[in-house]
């Protein structure tokens, strides 16, 4: 649940193209904070984010003119898409932001007729495999360093 004085500002809407630097910006930050570097040929799809999630759903989240989260997702088949650029402001997070994109997510799924959702993260990201716990996910399996997650919707 969101805070309640951030619950009365947040704004939660679909990436317009206006979006593109602040939200390249906001998720890029947030692989640095973690890793410590950034390899950019690892996120062509940040490039031209209207074009790679055309068949998908790119959310922003906005507190007053600052994009302070952002979460997509693309379909994988006819019942099951995966979740993708969760990501959430440093000064935003555990307020309940990355929850209310994710929600509003995986509601956009079920209105589309999806069944299932997927997403995988890193196995060292331990705070990351906890909120997706926390939000209904099950792990499925480990591979390769990376925790893989899904939700039936």
């Amino acid at each position: 649940m969101l805070t309640s004085s951030l619950q009365e500002t947040l704004i939660l809407r679909p990436f317009q193209p206006q979006d593109q630097d602040a939200a390249k910006g906001l998720i890029l930050d947030g692989l640095v904070e973690h890793w410590g570097f950034l390899d950019p040929t690892l996120n062509p799809d940040l490039n031209d984010i209207a074009h790679a999630y055309a068949n998908g759903c790119f959310l922003t989240a906005w507190h007053g003119k600052t994009l302070i989260g952002t979460g997509a997702f693309l379909p994988v088949d006819e019942q099951t898409i995966q979740i993708v650029r969760m990501s959430v402001r440093k000064s935003h997070r555990r307020l309940g932001v990355g929850k209310h994109i994710l929600e509003a997510l995986l509601l956009e799924a079920t209105r589309r007729e999806y069944r299932r959702a997927i997403l995988e993260t890193t196995a060292t990201w331990t705070e990351v495999i906890d909120f997706y716990l926390r939000c209904g996910f099950i792990i499925t399996h480990h591979a390769e360093g990376d925790v893989y997650f899904e939700r039936w919707l």
